[in-house]
């Protein structure tokens, strides 16, 4: 090992610096009852609203594979519907599973939040419109609703923000000082 690599536990001291509010459990357990609660109904949601969609996603429904056809075709990539729908797929389960674990929830929420504010932005910008299905909007409006439930638990959570930007950098560049 390098000599200019920090060690973990130099590391995890950078994580929590005097002042600072706790990472991920001890940071849910720093909310006042009534934040916890939100937090955790916003959790379920998003963990519903996502392992619902998949049994669509990754069994190849027709619905599914007409909606990834259409932005596919539109992006310029025909034939690559199955691996895009398989992507967005794979990254709502792990988002799912991250916001449902108190320590992982911020990473959760940031990953359903950037998600869906793809989904919108594809629903509004390509053919796909605000009701590809007929049915009055329902998916763009579930969409727009877990936007908002993953904006709120990054706000309930915004203490934990420092910490979490402070985990990366130590994982990404552990040999950068401050």
């Amino acid at each position: 090992m390098s000599s200019s690599l920090i060690s973990k536990s130099e590391a995890e001291a950078r994580l929590a610096p005097p002042g600072a509010s706790p990472v991920g459990a001890a940071g849910m357990a720093a909310l006042p009852r009534w934040a916890r609660i939100l937090s955790w109904l916003g959790a379920g949601w998003i963990a519903w609203e996502f392992g619902y969609y998949e049994q669509f996603k990754l069994t190849g429904d027709e619905g599914s594979v007409h909606l990834f056809t259409i932005l596919s075709d539109w992006l310029g990539t025909p034939g690559g519907e199955k691996p895009f729908r398989l992507f967005v797929g794979s990254q709502e389960i792990i988002a799912a599973v991250l916001v449902l674990l108190p320590w992982t929830r911020v990473p959760g929420a940031a990953l359903s939040f950037m998600t869906m504010a793809g989904a919108i932005f594809f629903h509004l910008a390509s053919p796909l419109g605000v009701d590809p299905y007929g049915d009055g909007g329902v998916l763009f409006t579930e969409a727009v609703i877990t936007l908002f439930v993953a904006a709120a638990i990054l706000v309930l959570h915004r203490s934990e923000w420092r910490g979490w930007i402070r985990l990366v950098h130590a994982r990404i560049a552990p040999w950068r000082r401050e």
